[in-house]
């Protein structure tokens, strides 16, 4: 497949792809920065630190909600920036912030476009509770065709379990085969490598700037700034038809 719209479905990451995962995290750690009188810590370390994190308690504990694991995320990465020790009730705080993260700002039109051309479905390392609150806050209600979550498939990505229960659901659910579905996204890390590795074609929405699931090692199909700059792209396709 040569163009965007030879695609049918999009299989979209949420947090650092749709909704700012990295202003959200950051915004949630505040309170102990300033507690701990360290608001001059440098974000992208924060973020490396928390990108080096998490993953171990994701694969060590693939039944918990994403909410659980940012809450036992938070005192470790407290420790290893020298802050403060949270109490158990602001490490809950940490973990329940999910649900309020901010979107992107080209994120909603985006997908509103993307909706005439494609199916839209999100396969998100969160749980069922938290997704529904973001999606309610942060993507204004935006209505996808199908929401498959780690708390659904009992793993996290970048596991491959995840991919093949969304590629298994989607010709279930919508006749739609491998070579139809574009998996969008912005970590290499949690997507565009075991997606390749799956051979699943990707769109890779960059985030310039962005810390979170990066490797030395970058690969993908398509590769664009923005959401919005993929949408954009697409619009150009359907307009030479």
């Amino acid at each position: 497949m040569s163009k965007l719209t030879d695609f049918k479905l999009l299989s979209f990451d949420v947090y650092g792809t749709l909704i700012d995962w990295e202003r959200g995290a950051l915004n949630a750690l505040q309170p102990l920065l300033e507690k701990s009188n360290k608001t001059d810590l440098d974000q992208k370390h924060i973020l490396e630190v928390l990108h080096e994190i998490e993953p171990l308690i994701e694969k060590e504990h693939p039944d918990w909600k994403y909410s659980q694991v940012l809450t036992a995320v938070h005192p470790k990465l407290c420790g290893r920036l020298g802050l403060q020790a949270p109490s158990e009730e602001e490490s809950k705080k940490f973990g329940a912030s999910v649900g309020g993260w901010p979107a992107f700002p080209d994120t909603v039109d985006a997908l509103k476009r993307l909706s005439k051309t494609y199916k839209l479905v999100v396969l998100s390392n969160v749980d069922n509770d938290s997704f529904a609150a973001g999606n309610k806050n942060g993507l204004e209600g935006f209505k996808f065709d199908a929401v498959y979550t780690a708390q659904d498939i009992g793993s996290y990505k970048p596991d491959f379990k995840n991919f093949t229960y969304m590629l298994n659901h989607v010709k279930d659910e919508f006749g739609i085969e491998k070579e139809q579905v574009l998996q969008t996204a912005q970590s290499q890390f949690h997507d565009h490598h075991p997606a390749k590795e799956m051979g699943i074609k990707s769109a890779w929405i960059y985030r310039p700037n962005a810390v979170m699931g990066n490797r030395k090692d970058p690969v993908w199909t398509w590769k664009f700034d923005t959401l919005g700059d993929m949408a954009d792209a697409v619009d150009r396709e359907l307009a030479e038809k």
